[in-house]
């Protein structure tokens, strides 16, 4: 394929392993993209495992997945065999987008090389980070993750990332390649407004009590247990504090039972819902350390409501008037959530709190995003081999 205007329309296959209406930050920003696209006049194709509450949209589709109890929200991608592949409507695509480095990263490439277009990949996490949920040895499992997924960017033709910590995750791996920053977005005008007072009242938190807010998966890494305790030490200085916890996972049924009046256990909200909860409360709280730019720190922001974050690179990353870097031990988030809750001019820092993420609207990285499409087809798509032999071949 020759050069194009970047300008011109183009046909994009978003290729995910998670999509609305998951509630998670990948199938969040995701989401965004396509929309932020979508209103720039590009056609955007999303292929997505089939979810439960999944409902009818043009130009979303929904492949094979396999339903896990245990986690209800998080459909299982499942591999795409050829009959199922060529039902799909591929062949107009200009460029082929995955968010991920496993079975979706696998069809995205295999559809790339089909097509001889370019190939797109943004690496969103720390995959290390979650080898203890896979039923193998943590050790060989965290060195052929990293490898697999070193190998996965080098065979792409563009590597985003949404933060600088995920460079350098990638440089662990064993990439060298060029990357490129990529912020995932937030719909400023989504977040904008005002307080809900009937939100308190319907969890029986006092109106002029100070509320604090996590938003997220309820699981071991995002350090929860730490949270809490720091939540209830801080309750000693400050008697009216309350907490929302707004999100489920395997880790919310032991952590409910330490039975805590002051935290109300919301569960799952649908991604429209989270808004009203974040400028309902005073401060966003998180106590991990593995973070690398959480979804839920920008539509904090956008919501004009400060964050304590415990040191990760994320947080470090969006450090300043908005959100405050705090050590990882208990003590210090403590010490950060009295030290904000009682910080001068609290509407001059919900002001700044918005400031600090203007850069990340919607509109604003869909553009970005759209120009890298645009340069990537300028360039044309490298000569692409197979991944590992025959591995492509369901996919194809």
């Amino acid at each position: 394929m020759g050069a194009r205007d970047r300008r011109a329309i183009v046909n994009v296959g978003i290729v995910t392993a998670t999509f609305s209406p998951s509630r998670n930050g990948v199938a969040t920003s995701t989401a965004l993209f396509t929309e932020g696209l979508r209103r720039l006049g590009h056609r955007v194709h999303v292929f997505a495992p089939d979810h439960p509450a999944a409902v009818r949209e043009g130009d979303v589709h929904r492949l094979p997945g396999l339903q896990l109890a245990a986690t209800p929200d998080y459909p299982l991608l499942l591999p795409i065999g050829p009959m199922a592949s060529r039902r799909l409507p591929l062949d107009h695509l200009d460029v082929l987008h995955t968010m991920h480095p496993f079975v979706a990263g696998y069809v995205a490439h295999a559809w790339a090389r089909r097509l001889g277009v370019p190939l797109v990949f943004t690496a969103h996490t720390q995959y290390h980070a979650y080898v203890h949920y896979a039923p193998t040895p943590a050790g060989i499992t965290a060195w052929a993750t990293k490898r697999h997924v070193a190998a996965f960017a080098r065979a792409a033709d563009v590597v985003l990332v949404p933060g600088s910590a995920i460079v350098d995750v990638l440089r662990d791996y064993g990439y060298a390649g060029a990357i490129e920053r990529m912020p995932n977005p937030v719909d400023l005008g989504r977040h904008a407004g005002s307080p809900d007072p009937d939100l308190r009242t319907r969890f029986g938190v006092p109106l002029d009590a100070p509320l604090l807010l996590y938003v997220g998966r309820m699981a071991a890494e995002k350090g929860l247990v730490r949270l809490l305790d720091a939540v209830a030490d801080a309750r000693r200085a400050e008697p009216r504090l309350h907490l929302m916890m707004v999100g489920d996972g395997p880790a919310r049924a032991a952590l409910a039972a330490r039975d805590e009046p002051h935290v109300h256990w919301v569960g799952s909200v649908g991604h429209h819902e989270v808004a009203n909860y974040v400028r309902t409360a005073d401060l966003f709280v998180s106590a991990s350390t593995t973070e690398v730019q959480p979804m839920t720190f920008l539509e904090s922001l956008a919501g004009g409501t400060p964050v304590v974050a415990a040191d990760s690179a994320a947080a470090r990353e969006l450090a300043g008037p908005g959100l405050t870097v705090c050590g990882p031990g208990t003590d210090a988030l403590t010490a950060a959530i009295l030290d904000a809750l009682r910080a001068p001019d609290p509407a001059g820092r919900r002001r700044a709190a918005r400031d600090a993420v203007r850069g990340f609207d919607v509109d604003v990285r869909a553009a970005a995003l759209a120009d890298v499409y645009g340069r990537a087809l300028a360039h044309g798509p490298r000569r692409r081999r197979p991944l590992l032999p025959g591995a492509e071949r369901s996919a194809a």
